[in-house]
């Protein structure tokens, strides 16, 4: 189904202004601007211009497994945004966004949290899973969020023969694609910097390496090489490479259930503000994240400026406030 990035056609002169500037969901396009210019569309998860034109689909959340138990995760190299989330017994869960590309392997597919809602709303994307806990469904679609639900009856999901349930979904990204349903998405999920930048901003603090802890069971290592960073402790069959990683300190509370071995499940709901580190090719800066609501762009400041974010792929760690830490050299 075509997806329509009405808001996010800009002129090229300004495009850093008008990336910089949408904050939110509710942020309506200006219709005369850039009447009579040269007109590009840029991706709303790598600030990056299509070359051949938007995807003819929605923005697409894939949970996936990572354990061991779902190793390998298949098709993560091919998403343009990740985000790793606290779950239940002090292990993580991946969100992985597909937009550009829709591979014809992801996986392995978990279920999702009420954590995913605020990481969906501000791209409009649909989720895809296996399937979820009592009413979050429910909570999902009354965010007015599209969902590709295996429990459901969703599409495109097979069976991987080497694994075990519930670790041995997979889903073909093209066939879920095709049945979600049309979403107009609101505006870039990050404050991306564009082609007139001045580079202005704090000097980054070099940086090599990288050490995110979520919990005591739960560290995620990092290795920058060859100009992106890539985690060393992962579980995918080619790893993702991230041009920039993103750590966010984050308010943890309960989202009011447990999982099947009784384990109380996490919330993160993104949204508010709070501590950040920001990594690229260039090293470390400190800066401060921000957030106006579930459906809200993240925005962020260092040294009391707004700091954008370069284009190209992003992960982004969201370790919980006082328990998390991270660690660069």
């Amino acid at each position: 189904m075509t997806s329509r990035l009405t808001s996010l056609i800009v002129p090229v002169a300004a495009l850093a202004l008008v990336l910089g500037g949408c904050s939110s969901q509710e942020t309506e396009p200006d219709p005369t601007e850039g009447e009579g210019k040269n007109l590009v569309e840029v991706s709303p998860l790598t600030g990056e211009q299509f070359e051949d034109g938007p995807p003819d689909n929605p923005v697409m959340l894939v949970k996936i497994e990572n354990t061991p138990a779902g190793a390998p995760q298949k098709g993560l190299e091919k998403a343009d945004l990740v985000v790793e989330q606290l779950v239940e017994g002090g292990l993580t869960r991946l969100a992985a966004f597909y937009h550009s590309n829709l591979p014809k392997t992801v996986g392995h597919v978990r279920s999702l949290r009420t954590t995913d809602i605020s990481l969906a709303k501000p791209v409009a994307g649909t989720i895809v899973a296996s399937g979820g806990a009592g009413g979050v469904v429910d909570r999902v679609k009354r965010n007015k969020l599209g969902v590709v639900i295996e429990d459901e009856g969703g599409d495109g999901f097979r069976r991987d023969p080497g694994k075990s349930a519930p670790y041995d979904r997979l889903i073909d990204m093209n066939v879920a694609a095709e049945r979600a349903e049309d979403a107009e998405i609101p505006g870039p999920y990050l404050p991306f910097a564009g082609d007139a930048d001045d580079g202005t901003g704090p000097e980054p603090t070099k940086a090599s390496s990288a050490s995110v802890e979520f919990s005591p069971g739960q560290t995620t290592e990092w290795k920058l090489g060859k100009g992106t960073w890539k985690r060393t402790n992962g579980f995918a069959e080619k790893e993702f490479a991230a041009d920039n990683l993103i750590v966010l300190e984050v308010p943890l509370s309960e989202a009011g259930y447990t999982d099947a071995a009784g384990n109380p499940v996490p919330e993160t709901i993104l949204k508010g503000k709070g501590k950040a580190t920001i990594l690229t090719a260039d090293g470390a800066v400190d800066a401060t994240w921000s957030k106006k609501g579930i459906g809200g762009q993240l925005s962020f400041t260092a040294d009391g400026e707004e700091f954008t974010i370069d284009q190209g792929k992003t992960w982004i760690e969201m370790i919980p406030q006082g328990q998390g830490s991270v660690s660069v050299e």
